[in-house]
């Protein structure tokens, strides 16, 4: 019995030994990157964590990204990227550790990386163990994760906080909850500074070749000016900048009948002020025109979430609303009375995409919009493969007045 005791105690001290190695060789790799942007928040970490990689770039800093939202990837100083493999798919927080040796064999003068982390205490290791951030990065608070971070919002707003950096610098854009990220900042003693939207002008948002927002390139100026990157030289390194491949873009096709058909792919926005913010850029854009229709796609594991794609519909004011997926009532039953005699019930799960695309498009008009909202497994894959497969609408576009944002109460923007 001794003798195992023996060995128990030997293998542990091996193992902490070896665990105690590891975090110094970790640490020295981090102390090769003078600067290390970690960003954080509910909606656009990878579209801001390329935009803030992009600015650096563009002011002559070697800089090294990583993201992690609809596909994971490596970028390389030179903008070049490659996916981050996982074993057997999964994601976990531990490779970062990995991550950041890569990044510090470039001797980069900036490592930004977006958090992967969601569970609170999970995001304070990634920030005090893994990244040790000099700028933290916390771009919103919106309805997600809430079973991990809720309930409320203001309990998600001091969940994120965690990954502020203490004594160091955290720029955000969250407006409604400011008071309660200076709170936490100060506990930690971290400057905060809010990146104003509204410095950002529709010229400098009109540069970029894909869809953005203001608030993502407001936080990316921001970062870029703390390192002494001139503005118009960052804004240029982020339109150089290769886009997220979940980033909003709209598709023109034309249906088997004939029929002109602008089609946005939302889903990747799945709460519901991200939604709808979403969508009404693309109607102040003339990307997505009126008559606007909606595809709501349900899931049995997110009846809370299609409750709230439901809900949203007076905001977007559509033609039609198709429910796809299942259970379909969760979603149809919280559209409001007034506007739930547009929903139209495509049948559910069990239902032939070819059938369920076929009664869709027949519903259409001659020519259309339709954004997708909710959550895309299922037939949400299904509806996307559909119309990847029609073919492309090449007619010249007759220019479109754009729709005049509505800044009532209700706009969450």
């Amino acid at each position: 019995m001794l003798f195992l005791y023996t060995v128990l105690v030997v293998c542990c001290a091996v193992l902490l030994v070896a665990g105690i190695i590891e975090q110094r060789r970790h640490f020295a790799s981090l102390r090769q990157m003078p600067t290390r942007v970690l960003v954080n928040g509910i909606r656009g970490k990878s579209s801001i964590t390329r935009l803030c990689a992009g600015a650096l770039r563009g002011g002559g800093l070697t800089t090294v990204a990583k993201t992690t939202g609809t596909a994971a990837r490596f970028i390389h100083p030179d903008a070049t990227e490659e996916p981050v493999y996982r074993k057997f798919g999964i994601a976990n927080v531990v490779e970062q550790i990995g991550i950041v040796r890569r990044a510090a064999a470039y001797r980069p003068d900036a490592l930004v990386i977006e958090c992967m982390a969601v569970m609170p205490a999970l995001q304070e290791i990634n920030q005090s163990k893994l990244i040790r951030s000099t700028i933290g990065v916390l771009c919103n608070v919106r309805e997600d994760h809430l079973a991990e971070m809720g309930p409320t919002l203001d309990d998600v707003a001091r969940s994120l906080c965690r990954s502020m950096p203490e004594g160091g610098i955290c720029v955000t854009a969250e407006r409604e909850r400011f008071a309660i990220l200076q709170e936490e900042a100060d506990a930690r003693d971290c400057k905060l500074i809010y990146a104003d939207p509204e410095s950002v002008t529709d010229e400098e948002l009109r540069g970029f070749s894909w869809f953005t927002f203001k608030e993502n390139v407001a936080i990316a100026l921001t970062v870029a000016e703390l390192l002494g990157v001139e503005r118009r030289t960052a804004l240029q390194g982020m339109y150089d900048a290769p886009p997220d491949p979940g980033v909003l873009s709209v598709e023109r096709y034309l249906t088997p009948d004939g029929k002109k058909l602008r089609f946005a792919n939302v889903f990747a926005a799945n709460d519901p002020e991200s939604t709808l913010m979403n969508i009404r850029q693309l109607l102040d854009l003339g990307a997505v025109r009126r008559p606007l229709n909606v595809v709501i796609n349900c899931r049995p594991d997110r009846v809370e979430r299609n409750g709230q794609m439901g809900a949203i519909i007076p905001g977007l004011d559509p033609e039609q609303v198709f429910v796809v997926g299942h259970p379909a009532k969760s979603a149809i039953d919280a559209i409001p009375d007034e506007f739930r005699s547009r929903a139209v019930d495509l049948g559910g799960d069990g239902r032939d995409p070819e059938e369920f695309m076929a009664r869709l498009l027949g519903r259409l008009g001659p020519d259309s919009s339709l954004v997708a909202i909710g959550n895309i497994h299922g037939q949400g894959e299904q509806l996307l493969e559909h119309l990847a497969r029609l073919p492309a609408d090449g007619s010249a576009d007759e220019p479109a007045r754009p729709e005049q944002p509505d800044h009532s109460p209700g706009d969450p923007r």
